[in-house]
């Protein structure tokens, strides 16, 4: 999963959001997490997503170019690229500045691969 940062404090002044690109790599799965007190927006550009919501995943939907995504505060939840194939490019917004990732104890219904979800802004 790869992220840039297109508007934020640093870049643009924001206050209170934080927007970016996300790409998932085909196949991609990550393992079941949450954002803590933040709202976010995913926005599929080209791909197609499948998220998995609910206290043990049980809720799927499925998401393609055009529409949009809405992750509530605290909500478990797992991001999949749906494709074997194909890379999942989005724009996601965030209600916060503060890259904030919760792994969460949850059996995944789609198991991940074995790399946990580690990146320059996600310690």
């Amino acid at each position: 999963m790869n992220r840039a940062t297109a508007i934020n404090h640093a870049r643009a002044g924001a206050e209170k959001i934080w927007a970016g690109t996300v790409t998932i790599h085909a196949n991609a799965k990550t393992g079941a997490h949450h954002h803590g007190d933040l709202e976010s927006i995913i926005y599929v550009v080209r791909g197609k997503a499948r998220m998995r919501w609910g206290d043990n995943l049980e809720y799927v939907a499925e998401a393609g170019p055009g529409d949009f995504i809405y992750v509530p505060p605290y909500v478990p939840h797992q991001e999949i690229n749906a494709s074997r194939d194909e890379t999942l490019e989005c724009v996601l917004v965030r209600s916060g500045q503060e890259p904030v990732v919760v792994n969460l104890d949850i059996e995944p219904v789609e198991k991940p691969e074995t790399v946990l979800w580690k990146d320059p802004i996600h310690r």
